[in-house]
């Protein structure tokens, strides 16, 4: 399953606003923790599908990654509107990403 890249200009709606859970990954390009994280969080919006996922460039976006504090790539946040229930850095194994997901 794709992810979708979400800007600023539509991160209300996406994001906080989405009325769900949502799984926000931070990442930047050329980062190849990011790149091989990609795949795995792919896998992970098929098995949680009461969860939406979401990417940042943070080069495109420093605002955003600067409002969450996000300062190492690949970042997870587990939000729901604007509380975030958990923050995670580097890469995460499937196991990992889905057990975070149970909340």
């Amino acid at each position: 399953m794709e992810i979708p890249k979400i800007t600023g200009d539509h991160f209300q709606t996406e994001v906080t606003g989405a009325g769900r859970p949502v799984l926000l990954e931070f990442y930047q390009e050329g980062c190849q923790a990011c790149e091989a994280q990609l795949p795995i969080l792919e896998q992970a919006a098929e098995e949680a599908c009461d969860v939406k996922f979401c990417r940042v460039d943070a080069g495109e976006e420093p605002e955003l990654a600067d409002k969450y504090g996000v300062t190492e790539f690949p970042a997870i946040l587990i939000l729901n509107g604007e509380k975030i229930f958990r923050k995670i850095t580097g890469r995460q194994t499937l196991e990992a990403v889905l057990e975070y997901l149970e909340m």
